[in-house]
């Protein structure tokens, strides 16, 4: 039924792919929002407003305008997805042998937060590069219109430090956000079958199971947009300006200043997780991967609980 072994390097590969397909896709469709949201930030006398932004942006740079930095970002998210996803399959699989059947149980919210902070870690590395240029060519005006116009700008200015200064940021969005993310995802998805779904997810058919997928995203990223956007605001300026650090971004946005372009951050970020899920879950269906049914207790647990007769 299977095309490869739960935990093989095949399977490894072929997460990795469903990983550059979820995020780079997802994120490239939705740069015209992403554009307004980080001008919201950077100037938000400009760009009052979603509507106001999306207004302002095409009567000065015409439609076109809204796909400013779909380059860097399709480039940039593709590396990112292929880490999180692959390397959150292969951390997870790690720790949970490391910690033994029962403990992998009781501890699994630990588990999935441990092996997706690990994930994220990398994969904001392989991301920083291509998210500075983004940053760049969205919010600079003059500055670059294109990626073979940004990136020997940026090098020339400022050397290589010019791709991963804001490396330390990125972890301090990314890595909470994707924590969220893994995290309450995995546990919806066990509420949505032990309390919703009227039947056992082996019951289920493909499309079922894909339509509990979607739904699980969208929940976990509302709750990612909310936890990770102070440090994303803080992101958007960082690049923009040269010569600031991260705390002084910070003292100067004031707490009011970090919640600027939140609503547009839910939509952003709620359908963005839905559709990464729901295409990651494709893929996995594609090419017949081992998908484990959401975790029960191990019979070994039942019985030191004194939970079978």
């Amino acid at each position: 039924e299977y095309s490869c072994e739960y935990g093989s390097l095949k399977f490894y590969a072929l997460c990795g792919v469903g990983g550059v397909l979820s995020c780079g896709l997802t994120h490239t469709a939705v740069v015209p929002l992403d554009l307004v949201k980080c001008r919201m930030q950077v100037d938000p006398q400009k760009y009052k407003s979603i509507v106001n932004g999306f207004s302002v942006t095409v009567k000065e740079d015409g439609v076109r305008g809204l796909a400013k930095g779909w380059a860097p970002t399709f480039f940039g998210y593709s590396m990112q997805g292929l880490c999180k996803f692959g390397f959150y399959e292969v951390f997870k699989i790690l720790y949970g042998n490391m910690l033994g059947e029962e403990n992998a149980y009781m501890w699994r919210t630990s588990l999935y937060l441990a092996a997706s902070a690990s994930a994220e870690f990398f994969a904001d590395i392989a991301l920083a590069p291509m998210e500075a240029a983004k940053v760049r060519i969205q919010t600079q005006p003059g500055y670059a219109n294109t990626l073979r116009q940004a990136v020997p700008k940026m090098f020339a200015e400022e050397g290589i430090w010019a791709f991963y200064k804001g490396v330390a940021p990125l972890w301090m969005r990314q890595i909470p956000y994707t924590m969220m993310k893994f995290a309450c995802f995995e546990r919806t998805v066990e509420a949505l079958y032990k309390y919703v779904v009227p039947k056992p997810r082996s019951e289920c058919t493909k499309g079922e199971q894909l339509v509990v997928t979607f739904v699980a995203g969208y929940i976990a990223g509302v709750f990612c947009a909310i936890v990770s956007h102070p440090a994303d605001s803080v992101v958007s300026v960082l690049n923009k300006e040269k010569g600031s650090s991260a705390s002084q971004v910070l003292q100067r946005l004031g707490f009011r200043g970090v919640w600027k372009g939140l609503f547009a951050r839910i939509i952003m970020i709620g359908t963005l997780t839905a559709l990464q899920w729901f295409i990651y879950d494709s893929v996995k269906v594609y090419f017949r991967l081992p998908r484990p049914p959401p975790p029960e207790m191990p019979e070994s647990l039942k019985k030191k609980l004194g939970l079978t007769e």
